[in-house]
């Protein structure tokens, strides 16, 4: 349904929604913005979008295009939208506007076109139903990109993130690694203390970064420990960006 990425680039999925995927994956573009790299953002579909001067708007996709500093139209960076809070499968036949996979495929190429890496961002968690047939795992294997997986830092995160890695591996997904967001700023629990150790061992990935939490608003630059949790990452050597 869509075209392999023909440029460098990262997916970026999580475990659930709600995780921080936003976040993550506009610091990742905005780390390859500060080495001169032109960046291509998208998120495929938008659900929970707001109305504003007559069109639907992205939030994620307004925060993605703003830190990655692209030249495309938000109707671009997110071209599929939907203003109901649910998985787009659900929010499509609600609706009745059935996602337009063309339309999806094109802005990605268009994008690629005028850039040199590319950073995607996944919509809740893999599975979540894309239409009546597909999931977000479909697109994280059409796609052929290495997957950042975002997690949870607390219990039951080992078993979400366990269960999300084998699920992209048994499609051919390349699992570049897993980044845990909102960890506790203090002393962090025991769940929050031993969980990253676990996931690596019983993962058999890296956990590449950990990002405190903060307070995060839309703002011209993006929070200081997020900057330096993320910027400790060389990303390029897992989109594949020189």
């Amino acid at each position: 349904m869509l075209q392999p990425v023909k440029i460098p680039g990262l997916l970026v999925v999580a475990t659930d929604t709600g995780v921080g995927k936003t976040l993550v994956a506009a610091a990742i573009a905005d780390y390859f913005r500060r080495r001169k790299h032109s960046v291509a953002v998208c998120k495929p579909c938008g659900t929970g979008c707001v109305h504003r001067r007559g069109d639907l708007v992205c939030e994620d996709a307004e925060i993605l295009a703003h830190f990655a500093d692209t030249p495309h139209a938000l109707d671009v960076v997110c071209p599929q939208r939907y203003a109901e809070p649910l998985a787009p499968g659900v929010a499509a036949q609600r609706a009745k506007q059935p996602l337009d996979w063309e339309r999806i495929d094109e802005a990605m190429v268009t994008m690629s076109r005028d850039a040199d890496v590319m950073i995607v961002e996944g919509i809740g968690g893999i599975m979540t139903p894309m239409d009546g047939k597909h999931t977000f795992l479909d697109v994280a294997a059409w796609l052929e990109l290495p997957a950042i997986v975002v997690a949870r830092p607390g219990l039951g995160t080992i078993n979400h993130t366990l269960l999300t890695c084998n699920a992209l591996r048994q499609r051919g997904v390349k699992v570049a690694g897993v980044v845990i967001n909102r960890y506790p700023p203090e002393t962090p629990p025991i769940a929050e203390e031993t969980n990253p150790a676990a996931i690596e061992r019983w993962g058999k990935t890296k956990v590449l970064c950990i990002v405190p939490e903060c307070v995060v608003e839309m703002t011209p630059v993006l929070p200081g420990e997020v900057v330096s949790a993320v910027g400790a990452v060389d990303w390029g050597e897992f989109a594949g960006a020189k």
